[in-house]
């Protein structure tokens, strides 16, 4: 599969996600008793527009994955107390693997050039995080000796920025928004080559804020110009990324569109805001195409923006910031 990562074209994208559709409407069960309510016969899909997208909390009640195949690992969202988790059995790993480096490769470079850093509490701290295996990895291939996760040790980790600082090290530090929070409170620092990049979520543990006041606190006590981020969930193994002001850049096979806030099988309005539907082709083995319960925007460059949640969904995960 891993052909899915040389796509250079909407022609290709296009091609492969028909491909992708007929094969998970026969192997992917839940995906396949979906398209069967909604009426759809897939010898009469012909154009990738026409493919339905599968409602995110599918994974909350299905096991959603292709054939009976053992999973190598499965990925938990972190939810909210008493709320239902996501679960995505991964029955080839080698895909993530390969998705999230390509995709890191493609927007920032090799891992190689960096030191990376991680502030994940609460990621870090439970089982199944797909961006703790994401992360981990990074920190292994970037194989810099000063690269790590801390937890809630934020001297030595101020100690560590202002070191790699002094030295010129290109350095990434990838962090929950509260726990980033919490750092740049505590210590004003002035590190202008360092990327900061949240992955958004309060997780419970301090108030919301609008991501322009987020990057606005973390810009002037990190003394960067931008606040990077990172666009990703338990339910999909490719990650979109911004390099400032919240507008996201996708991989070429990772696709996102918008669907009409009152009928989920049509496409908004152009210009409109809409619900946010992801085709992530790297999502062999379970479903590419994914509704999910985030409220977005296209941009005319391509990019698109996370507004918010949908009215009546749960608040939770990457870059769910309102």
């Amino acid at each position: 599969m891993s052909s899915i990562f040389s796509i250079t074209t909407a022609a290709e994208f296009g091609r492969v996600s028909l491909d992708t559709f007929y094969r998970q409407a026969q192997a992917c069960a839940p995906y396949g008793r979906y398209l069967s309510y909604l009426g759809v016969r897939t010898e009469e899909v012909s154009r990738a527009a026409q493919i339905p997208f599968l409602p995110v909390e599918f994974f909350k009640t299905e096991r959603v994955a292709c054939g009976d195949a053992a999973a190598q690992v499965t990925f938990v969202s972190s939810g909210t107390t008493g709320a239902e988790t996501s679960r995505h059995h991964i029955s080839d790993v080698r895909l993530y693997e390969e998705s999230f480096l390509r995709g890191f490769e493609h927007f920032y470079g090799a891992p190689q050039k960096y030191c990376i850093l991680a502030l994940l509490p609460g990621y870090a701290e439970r089982q199944g995080s797909s961006l703790v295996y994401m992360v981990e990895r990074l920190v292994a291939q970037s194989a810099h000796p000063q690269g790590g996760f801390f937890l809630h040790n934020h001297s030595e980790l101020a100690a560590r920025l202002e070191l790699l600082q002094r030295r010129r090290q290109p350095t990434i530090l990838i962090g929950v928004s509260f726990a980033l929070l919490d750092l740049a409170e505590r210590y004003s620092l002035r590190l202008p080559g360092l990327i900061v990049m949240e992955t958004g979520g309060m997780k419970g543990r301090r108030r919301e804020l609008p991501r322009e006041e987020l990057h606005r606190i973390l810009c002037s006590r990190f003394g960067v110009e931008a606040i990077h981020s990172e666009y990703g969930m338990t339910e999909l193994l490719s990650q979109a990324y911004s390099s400032g002001g919240g507008r996201f850049f996708a991989p070429p096979w990772m696709r996102v569109a918008l669907r009409d806030l009152h009928n989920p099988l049509a496409p908004a309005a152009a210009g409109a805001a809409g619900g946010v539907n992801v085709t992530d082709l790297a999502n062999q083995n379970s479903c590419s195409f994914i509704e999910t319960q985030d409220l977005g925007k296209i941009n005319a460059d391509g990019s698109f923006e996370v507004l918010g949640r949908i009215d009546h969904s749960l608040s939770r995960g990457c870059n769910m910031l309102i």
